[in-house]
């Protein structure tokens, strides 16, 4: 879908571009916190990276892992945080699919 925007120049229309970019990274991170939910080895191994790459921010990195896994390392607080998350990220989605749906019926659509 993005693809198809860019060949047809939707990136010109900001506000509609940019929520649908949101959108794709909500839905990604929506998939990443389910793929940790059944907590296997690859579960916990995939959200010990994938968090750990949030480290490389400059001064709020660090802290914003330990939040995230709810400690110093990967743990059960971890798990219950990122249910909470795939629970409430779909209704955030809902959301902003109604707002990029107002956006593209405000521009048109190519």
């Amino acid at each position: 879908h993005i693809g198809r925007g860019l060949y047809y120049g939707s990136y010109l229309y900001k506000e509609t571009w940019k929520m649908g970019v949101v959108l794709l990274l909500m839905v990604m991170m929506t998939a990443l916190v389910g793929y940790v939910l059944p907590w296997g080895q690859m579960s916990f191994w995939g959200a010990t990276v994938i968090t750990n790459l949030l480290s490389a921010f400059p001064y709020v990195g660090d802290v914003l892992v330990q939040w995230i896994w709810g400690g110093f390392s990967v743990d059960n607080a971890t798990l219950t945080r990122f249910f909470a998350f795939h629970f409430l990220f779909p209704l955030v989605i809902a959301g902003a699919t109604i707002l990029h749906l107002l956006f593209v019926h405000e521009t048109g659509s190519n």
